[in-house]
């Protein structure tokens, strides 16, 4: 397979994609960046084999996703993925979805570690990069929205099992799983009448089948980031946590 610097693939927007809007749900648009970053990694030759055979997985950390506009149901896009180097422990990977005009719906970036499965410990990302593509000023989504840090006016609004459906090869609860229980604990109508969105989402610690996570959820006020014209009509602060850990904490802004 060539090792291409910018993975790229036209995808449909297909029905289980879309809410009562006939637009992409969140939770579809980070299946399809999870399913073409696992394309591209398989290409460059650090797919799920090759880590494996030295004892290391590829495991997400942190992903932000602006959606300038939501895709809509038939429509056919292109999603692209790329990797942009490494800073310290962190790789970062970078995504977008292209409308059939080339125009970007939807920008995405995302940091990972490097975990060796046995001792179940960060490495450095460096050798490993020595051969992959940095594409450099290729800068999909530059700036973070929010810092992400604890909140304390979360209240518990339900609880999650992990259950067969949400985890993963990896054996533990997938990103997508995350996201999905995040729109879950909103209203629906907003989520369906929002046109744009922006989800920032921290992964702190992994969840295990059958291990019990509470989703906690408050309101929040903020400020527009770079680009935008008007403050988000609705914004929400979530944490979920399993015993004594914060398994990750988000931020959704809806607009």
């Amino acid at each position: 397979m060539e090792k291409l610097p910018l993975w790229s693939e036209s995808c449909l927007v297909r029905f289980g994609a879309v809410d009562k809007s006939d637009s992409m749900t969140l939770n579809s648009i980070f299946n399809f960046f999870q399913e073409a970053a696992i394309s591209h990694a398989e290409s460059l030759g650090v797919g799920r084999e090759a880590m494996a055979r030295t004892n290391q997985v590829w495991l997400l950390s942190r992903m932000s996703v602006q959606v300038d506009r939501r895709p809509k149901f038939g429509e056919t896009v292109t999603v692209r993925t790329w990797p942009r180097g490494a800073e310290k422990l962190f790789t970062r990977r970078d995504y977008d979805i292209l409308d059939a005009n080339g125009h970007a719906a939807v920008r995405a970036s995302s940091s990972w570690l490097i975990v060796d499965i046995i001792k179940r410990r960060p490495l450095r990302p460096q050798s490993l990069l020595e051969n992959m593509p940095r594409n450099e000023g290729l800068d999909a989504l530059p700036a973070a929205a929010v810092s992400l840090e604890e909140t304390t006016t979360l209240q518990k609004c339900r609880e999650h099992p992990a259950l067969y459906t949400d985890v993963d090869a990896n054996g533990h609860v997938n990103n997508i799983s995350y996201i999905r229980w995040i729109e879950d604990a909103i209203n629906p109508e907003l989520l369906e009448q929002a046109k744009q969105m922006r989800m920032d989402i921290n992964y702190l610690n992994e969840i295990l089948r059958n291990e019990i996570t509470g989703i906690w959820v408050a309101p929040i006020e903020t400020m527009p980031t770079a680009g935008e014209t008007l403050p988000p009509a609705h914004a929400f602060a979530f944490e979920g946590r399993k015993e004594n850990q914060t398994a990750f904490r988000a931020e959704l802004r809806l607009w």
